[in-house]
């Protein structure tokens, strides 16, 4: 089992930042190979815009992956944080007899 990490990756060229929002292994250097891609995130607009599967992020804040502070605002600017708080409070569904 890795240490993932939800994180963003610099793109872009020197003074033009743009970041994708990536989970990667937590133990592995910012621009290492990515295992999922979640988003773009691009500061230069005003104001700063950003896109981000919300399915596919909450599925791995579920499985264990662990946002940076960065990450963390990008995603509850998204929606997502909320979803997985809600996911989190509502109980499991029970599973059906036969």
């Amino acid at each position: 089992m890795m240490a993932a990490k939800i994180r963003l990756k610099k793109i872009g060229r020197k003074g033009q930042p743009a970041y994708r929002v990536v989970v990667l292994d937590g133990r592995k250097p910012r621009d290492a190979k990515v295992v999922a891609d979640l988003g773009r995130y691009d500061p230069k607009t005003n104001p700063a815009t950003f896109e981000v599967d919300g399915d596919v992020a909450l599925k791995w804040l579920m499985d264990g992956a662990k946002p940076t502070k960065a990450a963390r605002d990008i995603l509850s600017r998204a929606g997502v944080m909320e979803r997985l708080d809600e996911a989190k409070r509502t109980p499991a569904p029970a599973p059906a007899e036969e």
